[in-house]
């Protein structure tokens, strides 16, 4: 325990840094705004941004975009509970028990039990981030080149299946990204590889630009594709936020189950916090003596989803800073940036970066009270931001984004990789190809190149080492069993008509 609170205790030293502090306070209040705003979402955001970590320490950046995806989840809720408009995927929950609320004149009480239950899990999620990184990045530091070669692959083929939609797309947009992250120079050999004479591309495709065309412009287009409708949205006082005593005593429980189904959910590959809500509202209407209510207005609906999604945003983070392996794309883009800074992550980072780590988990402690306290006198602001025109809003944001990806390198290149990225986003969402599993696959995709590489080089180029090794081993029949249980899906759904 003593060990507990002194790392604690040496984290908040790097996180009450002025510095530290201001960028953790923007990157929650934008968070929160682009959480409340329906269809930006966090990865928009974490790739518009991205272009500012060039210019701040790693330890800086990295507050501010974990704050950006942890503060998209208090603000998501917020045009699910007034307008029917769910502002991240995970918040689309809300909607089925936040906006009859809503219609009930009960909005305000929806609004305040989700900052709480949201603060809540977050609090709990924090907790299992500190007790159990060091656990397994102790576990981590006796794997070996073909250990973590066979645990990427396990994730990458996980994080694809697992994903909402056609696991055979998801799969086929892993491969696309690793044949993109093939793109530019060879470190090894020094040979150029796929660049097709550009010089523009030895250095492989940029990241940022990547990121920002198949997430930020591709909201732009579609946002500006769909009609303009027009909002009626509640007033909320201070005074309608209190909940009565009963609405607390129905609250407890599921935030309790919300909170242990995220935390546990959060930490696996490919899970994320989009199903720890969805989960947590199935088990909330299944364990409920009156399943009836769900549907009506029920708190438990509102609150579980919210709680468990808010553990399974921090949570997110322990696989990802300990083992180097990413749980979504929005922890696949935090991992690119600090690859970006030179910080290898894995088992050793807790250890050979401790400010970083540290200084990181404190500061999730602090953006989470900032966010309790902002969350609740902003609502009346979020309420009028709700009401901006997309015709203005999006061009607005699509400017912001050409000048963020042209700040890195000063190159109109980018620029045209963005927006060349964009337009293939929406063909890709047009067909139900999704961009997360092609991020994971882009990133990954040179870390699996290098483990594989290293584990031949080591076995004087026998492949049996990724079977001696008993690790590795388990990790390739994991991933064996899960293909061929997505394999056994898709051909049981095409026997019964269904398209994969």
């Amino acid at each position: 325990m003593e060990g507990f609170f002194g790392n604690l205790l040496f984290g908040l030293e790097t996180a009450f840094v002025p510095m530290n502090l201001l960028y953790c306070f923007i990157g929650v209040f934008l968070g929160t705004l682009v959480g409340v705003l329906p269809g930006i979402g966090a990865l928009a955001a974490i790739s518009m941004l991205m272009p500012l970590t060039f210019y701040v320490p790693p330890e800086t950046a990295l507050i501010m975009l974990a704050g950006i995806y942890y503060g998209t989840q208090y603000g998501g809720s917020t045009a699910s509970i007034l307008l029917n408009l769910p502002g991240t995927p995970s918040s689309a929950v809300a909607c089925l028990d936040g906006y009859p609320m809503s219609k009930q004149g009960r909005s305000g009480v929806a609004l305040a039990m989700t900052t709480v239950s949201s603060f809540i899990g977050a609090t709990f999620g924090i907790l299992v981030l500190m007790l159990f990184a060091q656990i397994l990045a102790r576990v981590g530091t006796s794997f070996a080149a073909a250990d973590y070669f066979s645990l990427m692959l396990l994730g990458l083929v996980a994080s694809s299946t697992m994903a909402s939609g056609s696991a055979i797309k998801g799969i086929a947009m892993v491969l696309v990204g690793l044949a993109l992250g093939l793109v530019g120079t060879d470190v090894q050999t020094g040979a150029q590889r796929f660049t097709f004479g550009s010089i523009q591309l030895a250095d492989g495709i940029n990241l940022i630009a990547l990121s920002m065309g198949l997430f930020g412009v591709t909201e732009v287009i579609s946002n500006l594709a769909k009609r303009e409708h027009s909002h009626t949205v509640q007033n909320v006082s201070m005074r309608s936020l209190i909940p009565t005593r009963q609405d607390v005593r129905q609250s407890i429980m599921p935030i309790a189950r919300g909170t242990g189904l995220g935390a546990f959910l959060g930490a696996l590959p490919g899970t994320g916090t989009n199903l720890a809500s969805f989960l947590a509202y199935v088990a909330e209407k299944r364990v409920a003596k009156d399943p009836s209510r769900f549907g009506k207005g029920a708190i438990e609906g509102v609150v579980a989803p919210e709680a468990a999604n808010n553990t399974a945003a921090q949570t997110a983070f322990v696989p990802t800073l300990t083992l180097g392996i990413p749980g979504d794309a929005v922890m696949a883009l935090l991992l690119g940036v600090l690859i970006m800074h030179g910080i290898q992550p894995g088992p050793r980072l807790i250890s050979e970066q401790p400010e970083l780590f540290w200084g990181l988990v404190a500061s999730f402690w602090i953006g989470n009270l900032i966010l309790l306290v902002l969350n609740l006198p902003l609502i009346g602001i979020w309420v009028r931001m709700l009401m901006i025109p997309r015709k203005i809003l999006m061009p607005a944001i699509l400017m912001f984004m050409c000048i963020g990806v042209y700040s890195v390198n000063n190159n109109v290149f980018d620029i045209g990789v963005m927006i060349a990225f964009g337009v293939i986003g929406c063909f890709m969402a047009r067909f139900g190809f999704e961009a997360a599993p092609l991020i994971l696959g882009f990133i990954l995709g040179p870390l699996v190149e290098q483990y594989m590489k290293r584990a031949l080089l080591l076995s004087s180029g026998d492949p049996m080492v990724f079977l001696e090794r008993p690790i590795s081993a388990g990790f390739l029949t994991a991933t064996a069993l899960i293909l061929i249980w997505m394999l056994f899906g898709a051909i049981r759904g095409k026997k019964q008509g269904i398209t994969i």
